[in-house]
């Protein structure tokens, strides 16, 4: 019998922004401060209704400490995914 193997799941960036901003006990309305937008722009990123552009990438890096490159790749990994699950 042959089993059909299930694409691994990917988590969304926005899953993984959501992670960042409890492990530094911070709100989403914190967060939304410090980058200068509103609290919807965030939600919305984590809620997966909003990607990352490269320019929230940037954002995103110098509130959190990280790299823009770590937001791109994610949100880039999450879209190629959503494509290529949609054709199988």
């Amino acid at each position: 019998m042959s089993q059909k193997l299930l694409p691994a799941r990917i988590p969304t960036s926005g899953k993984i922004l959501s992670r960042e901003i409890e492990a530094r006990g911070w709100t989403q309305k914190d967060l939304a401060e410090i980058m200068g937008h509103p609290v919807q722009t965030i939600n919305e990123i984590i809620r997966g209704s909003k990607q990352i552009t490269p320019e929230t990438a940037i954002e995103l890096s110098q509130a959190l400490g990280t790299s823009p490159e770590f937001w791109t790749n994610l949100e880039a990994k999450y879209q190629v995914h959503l494509v290529a699950f949609q054709k199988t």
